[in-house]
């Protein structure tokens, strides 16, 4: 069945789900790509290209173009504009998210968010150990809009990939069976197979801690450790990501998933991956405000390695690598000192 698809936000992962929902003729959806500038907006229409984030990738002739803002009257106009529609996906970054949902308090279609990682969380004085911690995408739904019929969309996907029509599987994630049956609907397709899961805390912390694990590899890659060393540091990765997840409450066997191991290996290894390159920069001795800005797009491993970390401590969950991130990213220690600290740590057995 046909759908009314609307995506908020013009990146690169916005845009290339847009394309790949709107190039699907034999769905016959009718999707629209929303921009917070009009005149980022105006230069993909006239231009039908994105030429900021997929310049190299044609706008589908049917995909419509539109530009969104919050109104003075608060969220009344962006629920107003989604009135008719059968999906919405948020393409923001993480910092975008709360304010984006505050918008669609009331709308009735299933909202979905794309970005992966956690809200940075707002700076407080006094005890630390009372720190405000960053919250996952479900979280930050559950005090801002309750009410929706939400979910997230996750997995191991490069947008550029996506945008050219390159076979890819992601996994859908909500505690509601209609989200889910949505997200297969509408972006189910020959090149883009879709699975369902009900373990959004899963999900949401495979996308969160893996792009902490691929600054680390890129650290690794780039300090010309070897093979045997990025294995063994995606390995234990991986069992670090499982332990705060568990904590956490998802289910152990969701990070042998798309969104655990699939994710882990692809922003680990993948060329296309901004936190990987982060680490490569890292480790070439440059700053990490100089590595960012060479990026031109948002590294999310950057903002929440921090708070994963302080989220560790507090459940008593032990993440030697995404702790080395942390402290490298802070300035306390350079490249070289959190490749001893990893490597100096005392022999255990594996489990």
């Amino acid at each position: 069945m046909a759908m009314k698809i609307a995506v908020l936000g013009a990146g690169a992962w916005g845009t290339a789900l847009a394309v790949s929902a709107s190039s699907n003729l034999a769905a016959r959806h009718t999707v629209s790509l929303w921009a917070r500038s009009p005149g980022q907006s105006s230069a993909m229409q006239e231009q039908r290209v994105n030429a900021r984030y997929l310049a190299d990738v044609a706008l589908p002739d049917a995909l419509v173009l539109r530009h969104w803002h919050s109104g003075a009257d608060g969220d009344r106009p962006m629920q107003a504009a989604m009135a008719g529609h059968d999906l919405v996906v948020v393409a923001t970054p993480m910092a975008a998210l709360r304010s984006v949902l505050q918008q669609l308090r009331g709308v009735s279609a299933p909202v979905v968010w794309l970005c992966k990682g956690v809200e940075k969380p707002v700076a407080a004085g006094g005890d630390p150990g009372l720190e405000p911690l960053g919250l996952l995408g479900h979280e930050v739904l559950a005090q801002t809009a309750p009410g929706l019929h939400a979910g997230v969309l996750s997995g191991p996907s490069f947008a550029q990939e996506v945008a050219r029509g390159q076979p890819t599987a992601l996994v859908a994630a909500s505690d509601d069976p209609a989200v889910r049956a949505a997200l297969l609907q509408a972006f189910h397709s020959a090149s883009l197979r879709v699975y369902g899961s009900d373990d959004v805390v899963g999900v949401e912390v495979g996308g969160a801690v893996k792009n902490v694990l691929a600054i680390a590899t890129g650290l690794c890659d780039g300090l010309a450790l070897g093979l045997n060393a990025r294995a063994a540091l995606i390995t234990r990765g991986l069992h670090e990501m499982t332990r705060l997840g568990v904590a956490l409450g998802a289910r152990a066997e969701t990070f042998m998933g798309l969104s655990g191991l699939g994710d882990l290996v692809l922003t680990a290894t993948g060329d296309l991956s901004r936190n990987r390159r982060v680490g490569l920069a890292l480790a070439q001795g440059q700053g990490l405000a100089q590595a960012v800005q060479a990026l031109g797009h948002v590294a999310e491993g950057v903002y929440c390695a921090h708070t994963l970390v302080r989220r560790a401590q507090r459940l008593a969950v032990e993440t030697p690598i995404c702790s080395a991130v942390d402290a490298l990213l802070a300035g306390r220690i350079g490249p070289q000192q959190a490749l001893a600290e990893l490597m100096g740590r005392v022999a255990r057995n594996e489990a």
